[in-house]
């Protein structure tokens, strides 16, 4: 990285955000300059590691060079068409997501939350077109302790209050179980369900992972109920969990995939519905779009994601280097973590609370140079990008070690 250009500090352009900016977040004391791989650099040129990659946004790390070499030579060309016309991008990286994912079809999309949006669309046409449900009676089924984004429908279904209050009233149609609870999940499907919907790591919730066999019993239950299954692989797929998606675990195939956040390599905002063909073939031109959905940079720094992860490279990093994360977080329970769940290079760390709230564990593990995100309580994740070093991930793990012992 080069050094660094010296312009207002820190701490001036944290007080010159309070007035202008809404206060919808509360980030962690630090301003962001600069950054490479798995480091970042503030104003002051001050490094840090980054134990959370954007919430798996930046699964490749910082400006990986084949991603930015993508982005550069498509900007060179041509940015953007709307889907008014077609461009030359977009059929090669709907072929090559649908390959790599083993379904169908592509709706491209811009961020996540409009992916949930968009499946959400989707399954209820489905349910009408092909089902046969009566006009504005379907249902989707959802779990407690979900995050699928933050627009008015998607928080109609959260049981975050942080989330949901002050912003109803909210959308009707949805049925919430408890997670991991397939007896919940039976009694909730009939004949009006178009989908459930679930992620298969629940990650805003401690990165909390069901019990072998649930994601196999979902899948099961949704066919015999004659529903679909969607997958929210937003945070957990696309290499994170050690395989390119967390379904495989059980080898599993949903109905509906939906994908974002890693998949527009940490450069711009990517997500996408990915369906069995008599799924999305349900839309029809004019019921659904984006103006800026499949725009060909999107594309082409999506084509460069899907090549990276081709190769499995990634996926396998993120199964080896997740092992040494697993060590080294069994090693501190007892010693300050009370307990853990992890798979790949994701692991949500409850922190014994006499010890601190996970934004103070958050904001102490700063100061030692390593940048991780609370959850509830005292809960912190870990996700660092999948091209960090085994010495890197247990250079954090004794820094964490070492806040929780002072």
């Amino acid at each position: 990285m080069t050094a660094p250009v010296r312009t207002r500090s820190s701490a001036d352009l944290i007080r010159a955000e309070e007035p202008v900016l809404a206060h919808n977040y509360h980030p962690l004391p630090v301003v962001v300059a600069r950054a490479e791989g798995a480091w970042v650099e503030d104003v002051e040129g001050r490094r840090y590691l980054d134990m959370l990659a954007g919430y798996s946004a930046l699964n490749f790390g910082h400006r990986h060079p084949a991603l930015i070499e993508a982005a550069h030579r498509q900007l060179d060309q041509l940015t953007l068409t709307s889907r008014a016309f077609h461009n030359d991008r977009l059929a090669g990286f709907a072929e090559r997501l649908a390959e790599l994912t083993g379904l169908d079809m592509v709706l491209p999309m811009n961020t996540g939350a409009e992916a949930v949006e968009s499946g959400i669309k989707v399954a209820r046409k489905w349910a009408y077109d092909v089902k046969g449900v009566p006009a504005d009676q379907a249902t989707i089924v959802v779990a407690a302790d979900n995050f699928h984004g933050r627009t008015t429908t998607i928080v109609s279904f959260s049981t975050d209050e942080t989330a949901r209050a002050g912003f109803g009233p909210f959308t009707p149609g949805f049925r919430i179980v408890p997670y991991d609870d397939l007896a919940a999940l039976e009694a909730a499907v009939d004949e009006t369900t178009a989908a459930v919907l679930i992620e298969p790591i629940q990650g805003e919730a401690g990165v909390l992972i069901p019990r072998d066999g649930y994601l196999a019993g979902v899948r099961e239950l949704t066919r015999r109920k004659g529903c679909l299954f969607i997958a929210d692989e937003i945070q957990s797929g696309l290499g994170r969990t050690g395989r390119t998606l967390a379904v495989e675990h059980e080898d599993v195939v949903p109905d509906m995939l939906l994908l974002g956040k890693a998949l527009g390599g940490g450069i711009v905002p990517v997500s996408a519905v990915v369906a069995r063909r008599e799924v999305l073939g349900v839309l029809h031109p004019g019921e659904h779009g984006s103006t800026f959905g499949g725009n060909p940079l999107a594309a082409a720094v999506g084509t460069a994601v899907v090549e990276l992860l081709e190769t499995g490279e990634f996926q396998r990093r993120a199964a080896e280097l997740g092992v040494v994360l697993r060590d080294g977080l069994t090693e501190l329970v007892g010693r300050g973590v009370v307990g853990f769940r992890s798979r790949g290079l994701w692991a949500g760390v409850d922190i014994d609370p006499a010890i601190g709230t996970g934004r103070e564990v958050s904001e102490r593990l700063m100061r030692e140079g390593v940048l991780v995100k609370d959850t509830h309580g005292s809960t912190i994740r870990l996700a660092p990008p999948l091209t960090v070093t085994a010495e890197e991930v247990r250079s954090a793990l004794a820094a964490l070690e070492k806040v929780l012992g002072s």
